[in-house]
């Protein structure tokens, strides 16, 4: 069952000039990954410095796999504009409802 995850982070003041390059190489291997339906990038209306990326996956293998993928050969330069740790959402559509 395909799945929407929400990756919520803030970026650094003294980062944000860089951020959008970061970000663009970053999703450049995300988008290519295979499972990755696609992402979005939201930035917020009142602070530049945060942003949600909006993921959506084939399965949770698949997002499972990405984040296996990150954690080791395949980390990302985002880390280090980060102002904190990441907050990381996963939702599936509800069909009952």
């Amino acid at each position: 069952m395909p799945i929407t995850a929400f990756l919520d982070i803030h970026v650094k003041t003294e980062s944000l000039a860089d951020a959008p390059d970061i970000l663009h190489e970053t999703l450049i291997v995300t988008r290519a990954f295979t499972g990755c339906l696609g992402v979005d990038v939201l930035v917020d209306t009142e602070d530049p410095t945060h942003f949600v990326l909006v993921e959506k996956w084939a399965s949770l293998e698949h997002d499972a796999a990405y984040r296996t993928f990150r954690a080791g050969p395949g980390k990302s330069p985002l880390g280090a504009v980060l102002a904190g740790p990441p907050l990381l959402t996963k939702f599936e559509i509800a069909t009952d409802i």
